[in-house]
Parts: C-alpha cells; structure tokens; sequence
C-alpha cells in the first residue's frame, strides 16, 4: 500500500479508503492505482507513519503542493488532516484537501472549515458534482440527506475563511456543466471539469 505518492509536480497523501458516498463514478469502483501507486489500504496509517512517508518523498525533491486525496475521502480521519496540514504549514509547504465537502455531517456540531483555516490549510479542491441535488444524489449516492447543501455550505464556508476553493465536477450524462460553473462563479469559487475516467488514474489528479 502507499501513503505518500508523487505526481504532476505534487506530493499526494493517501490516508483513507472510507467514505460517505458511494459514487457511480469514484476511480476506486475502476482501479486501485493512481501514478502506477497502489492506493488500497490494508490499514490506515498513524501519523508516524504518514509523516515518515511524507518526509521520504520530500527528500525526492521540492513540490509545488501537498494534497490529501487518495481512494477515500481525507476527512473522515478529520483530527490527523489538521495534524498533517499544521505539520506542512510549520515547515512552509503549501497544502490543499481534496474532499467531497461533506465532512460538516461526518463531524456534527465541529466549524471544520474553520479548524482547517487555523491548521493552516491553504486550499481546498471540493467535488461538486452536479447541477442540483437531485442528480448529485444520483451520481453519489451519498448516507446523508441534504448532502448537496452541505457541499454548497462547506464551500462558502471556506471562502469565508479565506482558503482558496476550487468546485469541480465529472464530465458525464446528466451534468449541466454551465450551470455548474455558474454555481461557482456566483460564489467566488474557481471551477474545474474532470475527466469521467483514466484508466491509470492519472487524470484524476491535478
């Protein structure tokens, strides 16, 4: 299994297979491996091992980012991303998360976007997926009701602090691409289309 992995320029942490959505399209459905790296965890890393790992593709050269993402959704291990993020923020490295942005119900009665601010967390890369909740529910099949407002409510709520957001969606049947990007622009969020699938994974990270 791998923990840290590089790609594209970045160091990529992979901390989690769990996840709250079970989405039509997740690249886990398709392949275990993104940059030829086995991502599938037998067990999840303590962070002694994620900042030995990490510290090990540091020696490989300098990256532009640090990003959480892998086969699972980062925040469901909310606690160690603030560690990481505050562990990258005192050595300077720039940080971003990779998330579904549901992490608001995964952790009920927590300002999680606060917290990452105060971590230090730099940006954030938030799976829009559609156009409205109705499709999204579709497509990711989510355990939570009102998960697409949640999404919305976890952007906003980052912009508010002052991270950098980024909005993205697949690009796949039934997704109103334009007014995706609307959704994005009105709220002061960059906007990224995704490629629905690469074979070797490559394409879902960026």
């Amino acid at each position: 299994m791998t923990i840290a992995y590089r790609g594209k320029g970045n160091i990529y942490l992979n901390i989690t297979n769990r996840c709250p959505s079970d989405c039509s399209f997740c690249l886990g459905k398709f392949t275990d491996e993104v940059f030829g790296h086995d991502l599938r965890l037998q067990q999840e890393p303590g962070l002694e091992d994620i900042f030995r790992e990490l510290e090990l593709a540091c020696l490989d050269g300098p990256a532009a980012e640090v990003v959480l993402a892998g086969l699972g959704e980062p925040t469901m291990r909310l606690d160690e991303v603030l560690s990481i993020v505050e562990w990258l923020r005192l050595r300077r490295l720039r940080s971003r998360l990779d998330t579904n942005g549901l992490a608001a119900l995964v952790h009920p009665g927590r300002q999680v976007a606060a917290e990452l601010a105060t971590a230090g967390l730099d940006a954030v890369s938030i799976s829009l997926v559609a156009h409205n909740p109705e499709v999204y529910n579709q497509l990711c099949r989510p355990i939570f009701s009102k998960a697409y407002r949640a999404v919305i409510a976890f952007a906003k709520a980052c912009l508010a602090e002052s991270m950098e957001v980024e909005l993205t969606v697949v690009d796949q049947p039934g997704v109103d691409i334009g007014a995706c990007e609307s959704i994005a622009v009105r709220m002061g969020a960059e906007f990224r289309v995704r490629p629905l699938l690469a074979g070797d994974g490559e394409e879902e990270r960026e």
